[in-house]
Parts: structure tokens; C-alpha cells; sequence
């Protein structure tokens, strides 16, 4: 990411403020969310590709899918960051050994924080002048996933330190001065980070903040409450989020190494994250130094909040092909031994499909992940991508949870000591996490039909307004004489999408079966606009009270992506080195052959979704032929991934 510094622009009213008064909505909820829309918009300026310059932007827009952009290549060679990251795995392998990753607490110890310091695992994002080696996203985000097989709360203190901690908003938006007194602390690892944004009453609501700042001398008193946030003990550090002058402020505080009159830990019993330490805080004129106030080069401190939040999306959805892969590889010696009427479970066609859907949705996390880090790094500001990434991780990690690991192994699923019994809440959190799904699926629709609000419809509004005409009547040659210039733009735009013929582009040596599915997608990026507008028309000023269709709307369009991303990264997947770790005989071709598999089954699945078809009979073999695959050890994805003891084996 290279932020660009833009001059700040006149007070106007954002699309979305001007939309909510339009609509009749009060000034107060116009306001707050205008003031969310204009966050929004400034992070987006920030970035050099906005977002309606994005991929999936284009794809519903343009009338043309511009493939080039859905196709991540393949990380190759070395960069120092790996050295980084392949000592931090077998910090993280040897305390595993010994038992010792946690404390008597059961959250990660401060030992195994300290050897991953060490090692230079929380200076991974932080440029090497400040001590850290600077490892690209593309590089970070995989990482994740393999950090994850082997704990997923480390992987995910990561994200938390580098992405949404206090980390990205200093190397963003600090003065040298405050990257220079700052970075090296973090990237050292001996005061990591987490960032405290909620509050008791704004959680997605982030206009309803109460927590103060007052400048006093040299230095500001902070005084409210924080909940929710992670990675929280005496003498760590924050990005704290607090009202300044009336408007959110970022201020990056030390903690002091115990609680006192100005500091106090908020403990509250807490089903997720058992292995991390998840507090409240409250501060009464809690002293922070003036000089560690953030100020980004327009906007708030909401502009600050929203910036990381995308990274840390995508490393949820890194967490979740890490937890799919745990499932997996789990499920396998399990349906092995497991027999039902003298047969393994394995040769069960009900359990070769859930094993085929879990290869397929790993396929889509991974392919989410490696574009959208190529995206981050390319200088997209990924606000579309990484939201679908969130969105499918989360839910992919949920029904794999639920619907394939649990349902295969049934009542053991409940056993104390099993995977599912003892972290049930841990797979189901990232649901919450970075934002509940469907509302971030509105937030993706948002941004995905601002700009034709925009162009179309905000000038038939505001000519509604000029001519006082408080309900439409398309019949009354009037009202359409009135408005004949703004209805005119809108015409042209219709027509020319009604007769448009969809413009294909196809991929040399594309499999078959992925070049169907590329077609279908292309069609249907098409149709999504036209949907979209008639969706606008039709509802007006009132869609944003249609959030029920407007959810919907946004999944069609994020399956339809999921799809294209995905079998664009199965095709290209390159053939895996020579490994030794490879178990049960995988072969060199194995690892692109099982790539294309799973993602066709992936897009058969979504495909499915968007069309209301039932599968066919060819489907049900294909899952069989997969699944027999990934058995007899064709899935080098699992080369590693820990697998637990059978719980009461009879």
C-alpha cells in the first residue's frame, strides 16, 4: 500500500447522507451516516486505485470482465520475510511439543510471545528501518494459513497486532517522528498491540463513540469505556479511539504495566477467544502525550479505523483455510476407521461429499486470499474484495464446522478433548468478527452501486426536490417533462444494457469444465447490473430501508465473483515441488489436478445457488471422484496439518 496525500476537500454532503434526507430519514441518522460514508470515501482517495477502479467494480459495470485482474500469479522466489516466518513456525512446533504454547491462564504465554519476538514474528508488516522485514501482504496472508494449522490464535494475533492493532495505523498515518519513537517497539515484540474501537453502544454504529478526549497541557485525558478488545493487558500498546472536538480522533497509548485510577480492565466471561485475553477498558482522564495523536491527511479518525480493517478481513479468511484444513484432515482417519455395516465411512457417498465440499471450500479461501493480497499489494484499496473474503471465509468455516466435520463425527463431535466440542465458538466468531456478515454485505452493495447513484439517480432526486414532486408518476407527461433531462441519462443507460451482447474474453488452455463456469459468470456479471438498477428504480430513496433484498442482491454478486476468482486460480495453480513431507504417495500433477476439482465443484455449488437448479447425477460422481482422490492421499494441502487422537475408539 502506498497512501496517497490528497488536500482536503469541501464539507459537502456524502451520496449516502444526501440519499438518507432525500428518503425522509432524520437529521440525526442522515448525519451519522453520512459521517460513515465520508470515512469511507476518504480512506478510498487514499489509495491508488479507488474503489470503483476494482475488479469486481469493473466486472458488474463495465460490461466486460476484466480477467487479467482476477488472476493473482503465483508468489515465487524468496524475500527476507520468509526466513522470518519459517523460524516463527518452529517456535510455534517445538512449544506445541512441549505443551508450553499456553500459561496457567490457558491464553498464549508470555514465553511463547517472547520466542516468537525473537524470532521476528510481530515486526513481519513493519518496514526493516524499523526494525521489522517488511514482508509483503502476498508473502503475509498465505503465511497465516500456515501458521494457523498449527495455532490459530497465534495466527490471529498477528492480524490483530499487524492489521487492526496499532501497528498499520502508525506505519499509515504516523509522522516519522512517531514511526521512529514507535515501529521499533512493536516490530521488536516486547509491547505488542490491539486496537480499542467498540464501545458499550458502537459496534457498527461508530458515530455513536463516547469516549472523550481533552487536550490538557501537554498531553490528553481519555475518558470512557472500550469492550471487546483483543490483546489486552497491563503494559501493551493500543490505537485508541476517542471524540476529539467532536469528531473521532486515533491516539496510539502505552499501557501502564498495571491498573490504577485512570486505567481498569473490564474482565467478563467470554466463549471465543478463550486463548487470547479479550477485556473491556475503562479510562478516567486516562493521560496519553499529545504527540501520539494520529493525523491522517483528511478525514477523522474513522478514516484511521476503516484503513485496517480490510487487511484484517483477509487474514480472517486466511484463519478460516487453516481451520478447513484442520477439519479435513481430521475427517479422514476418522471416516477410515469409523464403520458402518461392516464398511468404513469413507466409502459412504454422504461423507465423499462433505470431503469434496470442504476441498472445494478451501479452494475458494485460498483463492480469495492470494488475489486479494495481490490486490493490497498492487495498491487496491480491495474494499469489494477483501469484504467478500470476510464474508465467504467466515461462512465457509461455519458450515464446515457444523454441517461436514460435526455431522461426520457425530456424537464424539461432543466429547471433552475433541476439535468441535472444545472450540465450537471459535469457529463460529469470525461470523461477528470485522463485521457481522450480512450487514458488511450491505456495506458491499453500498460501495458497489455508489458511483451509479451517483451518475443516475441523485440527479432525478434532487430534480424531484427542485420541483417539489413528492411522488413520481412515470403516467403524468408533467412530472416527465420536468424531469426529461435526468430520466433521459437514465434511459440511455438502460437501453444500451438491454441490448449490450456480453463481451467474453476466454483463457488459453482453460480446463473444460472451468471454462463453462467462466462463461456463466461473465453472463451473470452482466445481469448483476441490470439487477442492481432495477433494484435502485424500484425502491428509490427507500432501498435503504430493503435490507432483506439488498442482502441478497449482494450475495448473487459475491457468488458469481467467488466463482470467477476461484477457477481462475485452479487453472492457475502451479504443479508442487518435490516434498517429503508428502504423505500416501501424492503425485507431482496431484496438487493442480485436485486445485481444478474442487474448484469446479465449488462453482457447480454456487452456480446451483444462483440459478435454483438441482444437482445432477454428473455432480454426484464428481464429488465421489474427488473425494477418492483426496483418500488415497492426493491432497498435499494437509502435508503437516496436525491430526488428533481418535476420542474413545472401541
Amino acid at each position: 500500500m502506498n497512501p496517497v496525500t490528497d488536500t482536503p476537500e469541501k464539507e459537502t454532503a456524502s451520496f449516502a447522507e444526501t440519499a438518507m434526507r432525500m428518503g425522509g430519514k432524520s437529521e440525526e441518522e442522515a448525519r451519522r451516516m453520512g459521517a460513515m460514508d465520508k470515512a469511507d470515501e476518504q480512506v478510498d482517495r487514499m489509495f491508488r486505485f479507488h474503489t470503483s477502479n476494482s475488479p469486481i467494480h469493473k466486472a458488474i459495470w463495465d460490461g466486460k470482465v476484466p480477467l487479467d485482474l482476477f488472476q493473482a500469479p503465483p508468489v515465487t522466489g524468496s524475500a527476507p520475510c520468509d526466513v522470518v516466518m519459517d523460524k516463527s513456525l518452529d517456535v510455534i512446533r517445538h512449544r506445541r511439543e512441549q505443551g508450553a504454547l499456553l500459561n496457567q491462564d490457558k491464553k498464549l504465554s508470555d514465553e511463547t510471545i517472547n520466542e516468537l519476538a525473537a524470532a521476528g514474528y510481530w515486526g513481519l508488516l513493519i518496514d526493516p528501518k524499523y526494525g521489522g522485514s517488511g514482508a509483503p501482504f502476498v508473502r503475509f496472508a498465505p503465511f497465516l494459513t500456515r501458521m494457523g494449522v498449527l495455532d490459530s490464535m497465534t495466527s490471529a494475533l498477528a492480524s490483530v497486532h499487524g492489521c487492526i492493532g496499532a501497528v498499520d495505523p502508525l506505519r499509515t498515518f504516523g509522522t516519522d517522528e512517531q514511526k521512529d519513537r514507535l515501529l521499533p517497539i512493536l516490530a521488536s515484540g516486547s509491547k505488542i498491540s490491539g486496537f480499542a474501537l467498540t464501545e458499550p453502544c458502537a459496534g457498527s454504529d461508530l458515530t455513536a463513540l463516547k469516549t472523550t478526549a481533552t487536550l490538557v497541557g501537554d498531553h490528553y485525558e481519555i475518558t470512557g469505556e472500550k469492550l471487546f478488545i483483543t490483546n489486552i493487558v497491563p503494559g501493551r500498546i493500543i490505537g485508541l479511539v476517542a471524540v476529539l472536538d467532536g469528531k473521532p480522533a486515533v491516539f496510539i497509548a502505552e499501557l501502564p504495566d498495571q491498573e490504577n485510577e485512570e486505567f481498569q480492565i473490564v474482565r467478563y466471561g467470554l466463549y471465543a477467544l478463550k486463548q487470547a485475553y479479550n477485556v473491556g477498558m475503562k479510562f478516567n482522564r486516562f493521560r496519553v502525550p499529545k504527540e501520539n495523536l494520529l493525523k491522517p491527511p483528511s478525514g477523522d479518525g474513522l478514516t484511521i479505523a476503516y484503513h485496517g480493517l480490510n487487511l484484517g478481513r483477509l487474514s480472517l479468511c486466511a484463519g478460516a483455510a487453516a481451520s478447513m484444513r484442520i477439519f479435513l484432515a481430521n475427517i479422514l482417519p476418522w471416516a477410515n476407521f469409523r464403520r458402518t455395516y461392516g464398511q468404513p465411512i469413507e466409502t459412504r457417498e454422504l461423507v465423499k461429499r462433505r470431503i469434496a465440499r470442504l476441498a472445494a471450500l478451501i479452494a475458494g479461501a485460498d483463492a480469495l486470499v492470494a488475489w486479494g493480497s495481490w490486490l493490497i499489494d498492487q495498491g487496491y484499496r480491495g474494499e469489494l474484495e477483501c469484504i467478500i473474503a470476510k464474508i465467504f471465509g467466515s461462512e465457509a468455516q461455519k458450515e464446515a464446522a457444523i454441517e461436514l466435520f460435526m455431522k461426520t463425527h457425530g456424537g464424539r463431535s461432543f466429547l471433552h478433548g475433541h476439535l468441535f466440542g472444545d472450540n465450537v465458538h471459535e469457529y463460529l466468531a469470525p461470523c461477528i468478527y470485522e463485521g457481522e456478515g450480512e450487514m458488511l454485505g450491505m456495506a458491499f452493495f453500498k460501495s458497489l452501486v455508489k458511483e451509479h447513484g451517483k451518475a443516475y439517480f441523485e440527479p432525478i432526486g434532487k430534480a424531484l426536490q427542485t420541483h417539489q414532486i413528492k411522488n413520481f408518476n412515470p403516467l403524468n407527461p408533467a412530472h416527465l417533462w420536468k424531469l426529461r433531462g435526468e430520466l433521459s441519462a437514465y434511459a440511455k443507460w438502460t437501453f444500451s444494457r438491454k441490448w449490450m451482447s456480453v463481451d467474453r474474453d476466454s483463457v488459453e488452455g482453460l480446463d473444460g469444465r472451468l471454462a463453462e463456469h467462466l462463461r456463466f459468470a461473465q453472463d451473470m456479471c452482466q445481469k448483476h447490473a441490470t439487477e442492481l438498477s432495477n433494484a435502485m428504480s424500484k425502491h428509490q430513496l427507500k432501498l435503504a430501508d430493503r435490507q432483506c433484498r439488498i442482502a441478497e442482491l449482494s450475495q448473487r454478486v459475491q457468488d458469481t465473483i467467488v466463482m470467477i476468482v476461484t477457477l481462475m486460480w485452479a487453472h492457475n495453480t502451479p504443479l508442487a515441488p518435490a516434498s517429503p513431507e508428502r504423505e500416501r504417495g501424492g503425485s507431482r500433477a496431484g496438487k493442480r489436478d485436485i486445485a481444478i476439482a474442487s474448484a469446479d465443484i465449488l462453482c457447480q455449488d454456487l452456480r446451483r445457488k444462483l440459478t435454483g437448479e438441482r444437482p445432477s447425477d454428473q455432480y454426484f460422481r464428481a464429488v465421489g471422484e474427488l473425494a477418492d482422490q483426496i483418500i488415497a492421499g492426493g491432497f498435499e494441502e494437509l502435508s503437516g496439518v496436525p491430526r488428533e487422537e481418535i476420542l474413545m475408539k472401541y
